[in-house]
């Protein structure tokens, strides 16, 4: 008479995966826990450990298990749809994590570089966007927010907005950019009228306006190198 198989349930409560999880933390535990976690159960035959076992053992390990498609999981029993998504989503998470550096910002140097930053996201859109990028002391980007859509008017582009979030995001300077969906990049009297009242507030608080770029298709002007800042 064979014997039943060992099932989450019949595991005193201290020893399942989710309670050692909550008592020692996620480190203290192993791929197969881990992965049993997020299969969630097992099926009628074998429990939540056994499968995690044997997802582990099919791929050898985690270093091919990371490489996984959908269909490679799906290929092993007891593993359908809705967990072969969630582990995807997982495996592609933790690709993510490790790929991340925080020093990897886009550094701008110039009105160049500020152009190319977003260049290709602006050149093509139907309506005027106002963004705002704001920089750390290294010229790095720490945040892009666009501020308004529609025609640049110095009565809409509040400068208050602009500088309350330089300062959420301890920002040390800023560059303003927004687009000419004609393509061309000249700038307005309303464009110069604004990137003055910037540079003005600017000074107030210490935070500097370094540039004021207009987006046409694949050109574009510097306010800063027409004099204007």
């Amino acid at each position: 008479m064979s014997s039943s198989p060992i099932m989450i349930k019949d595991v005193p409560k201290e020893d399942r995966p989710r309670e050692r999880l909550l008592k020692l933390g996620a480190g203290h535990l192993s791929n197969q826990e881990l992965l049993a976690i997020l299969i969630g159960s097992g099926t009628k035959k074998e429990s939540v450990m056994v499968l995690s076992n044997r997802v582990l053992m099919h791929f050898e390990g985690l270093n091919l298990l990371k490489d996984a498609t959908i269909e490679e999981l799906m290929a092993i029993k007891g593993i359908g749809m809705a967990k072969g998504v969630l582990l995807l989503s997982a495996l592609e998470l933790g690709k993510r994590m490790n790929q991340y550096k925080p020093d990897d910002r886009y550094v701008i140097r110039s009105p160049e570089d500020g152009a190319n930053y977003i260049m290709e996201d602006m050149r093509t859109l139907n309506q005027e966007h106002f963004i705002v990028l704001f920089l750390n002391t290294k010229n790095q980007v720490i945040h892009r927010q666009t501020i308004f859509i529609g025609s640049l008017n110095a009565s809409i582009v509040h400068p208050r907005e602009i500088y309350r979030e330089a300062v959420k995001r301890s920002a040390a300077s800023i560059i303003c950019a927004h687009n000419h969906p004609s393509g061309d990049p000249a700038p307005s009297q309303e464009d110069i009228h604004v990137t003055k009242r910037l540079v003005e507030s600017g000074k107030m608080i210490g935070i500097e306006l370094l540039d004021h770029l207009v987006i046409g298709d694949r050109k574009f002007i510097s306010l800063k190198e027409k004099g204007y800042l």
